[in-house]
């Protein structure tokens, strides 16, 4: 399963989602590298831009810049430590299974840990405004202990009633963890803005500039928006209007998701032509199209299922991620890639003439999937049952990806 639908699913159905992810096989560089080190690059990216780039407002005095190299250093430090910490944490669990009548299992048990991580590292995006970071991100936190909860039964064996305090004892762990790892964090970055220092860094950015086509000019645009809408959030809470901070809030989320700008997405009548009445060499037996969301924050999708007398069938989905488009940008900054080969199946996800490109087959006769990311925006996906990907390929590139990929700008809001 790719990334974008299992952190999904744990997060929206974790019950039913524990149960496939209980018998599904896994490698340690399947979890930490293809799963854990994509989501954990968010916070770290994030922090570097809300830090850097963004600052930090301090009462009485003013905003407050991390010089670029130490956040820099801050950034790589903190995504290593975030996928030590996950690994380490899963060995507690394992450890710890005998002591709640379970069985020990350090794969089931980094499952465990990598994936009930996923609402924080997902909610890390939420660092470049610091406003927000606080609050949503303890709601992440309970909601990963849950997720932890509800798997520690499941995978590692041990009764339900010793969920309660199997889930207790190893949260008290990562807490004792986290703790140590933010002194040695504060020794780490300290030592490196000394020599940031040295170098003759300066607490100002203004004087760091980057290609605007390039990775970092990228964050660089980025993180002026970002800071201009944590100024507006800051502002109307002065205002002690609750009503206008609850409104900037949501602009200013709406902003940070869509990669500091306000995405409208395109009307499902704008998505439909994008999905035709054959596709693959199968007829189209239903189709289905919404937009959905809060004001600020939609998506939009078409998606219509192929099918033949003859057992094969397709799943085309044609999504505009819209009010959540940042997070598209974010992966094809990082350059997200990724690639695994076992018995079950091969998968791998790459950049193709500037393309996020996402492709699984199996070997066992089971689901085979195709999928690319047009202008940081669109996500063009198909799933087939009896067709090889090869086929999934060819039949998106017969689709007008070029006409679609051309409105990425239709309902953007500076």
């Amino acid at each position: 399963m790719d990334l974008v639908s299992r952190a999904k699913n744990i997060c929206v159905s974790p019950a039913s989602e524990w149960a496939v992810i209980e018998n599904e096989p896994a490698t340690t560089g399947d979890l930490l590298g293809g799963y854990a080190a994509p989501l954990a690059a968010i916070g770290a990216i994030a922090g570097f831009i809300g830090s850097v780039f963004v600052g930090t407002t301090v009462p009485f005095i003013g905003t407050y810049h991390v010089p670029f190299f130490s956040g820099l250093i801050a950034a790589v430090f903190g995504f290593v430590m975030a996928l030590v910490m996950c690994f380490v944490l899963s060995m507690i669990i394992d450890a710890l299974a005998p002591t709640f009548n379970g069985q020990k299992n350090q794969i089931q048990a980094l499952k465990l840990a990598v994936y009930s991580f996923t609402p924080a590292w997902i909610a890390g995006v939420l660092r470049i405004l610091p406003v927000f970071g606080g609050f949503i991100g303890l709601l992440a936190g309970l909601y990963a202990i849950y997720l932890l909860y509800l798997g520690l039964p499941r995978l590692m064996k041990s009764p339900q009633d010793k969920a309660v305090p199997y889930t207790a004892v190893v949260i008290v762990c990562a807490i004792v963890m986290a703790i140590v790892i933010g002194l040695i964090t504060g020794l780490f970055v300290g030592a490196g803005m000394a020599g940031a220092g040295a170098l003759g860094a300066s607490n100002s950015n203004s004087d760091v500039q980057f290609d605007k086509n390039s990775p970092l000019g990228a964050l660089q645009q980025f993180a002026k928006k970002a800071e201009e809408s944590n100024k507006k959030v800051e502002a109307a809470q002065k205002s002690g209007d609750p009503n206008a901070a609850a409104a900037a809030g949501v602009e200013a989320l709406g902003a940070l998701l869509g990669g500091g700008k306000r995405v409208e997405p395109l009307d499902i009548e704008q998505l439909k032509p994008f999905v035709p009445e054959t596709f693959a060499g199968l007829k189209r037996t239903s189709s289905n199209a919404e937009k959905s969301g809060i004001a600020g924050l939609q998506v939009s999708k078409a998606e219509a299922r192929y099918s033949d007398d003859n057992e094969k069938s397709v799943q085309l989905e044609v999504s505009d991620t819209g009010g959540v488009s940042g997070m598209m940008a974010f992966a094809g900054w990082a350059a997200v890639q990724g690639e695994r080969d076992n018995d079950e199946g091969s998968e791998k996800t790459q950049k193709i003439d500037g393309r996020l490109v996402h492709e699984k087959s199996s070997k066992t006769g089971g689901t085979n999937e195709y999928a690319v990311v047009l202008g940081d925006r669109f996500v063009v996906s198909a799933k087939g049952d009896g067709v090889d990907v090869n086929t999934l390929k060819s039949a998106v590139a017969s689709l007008d990806l070029a006409k679609l990929e051309s409105m990425k700008g239709v309902g953007v809001k500076q």
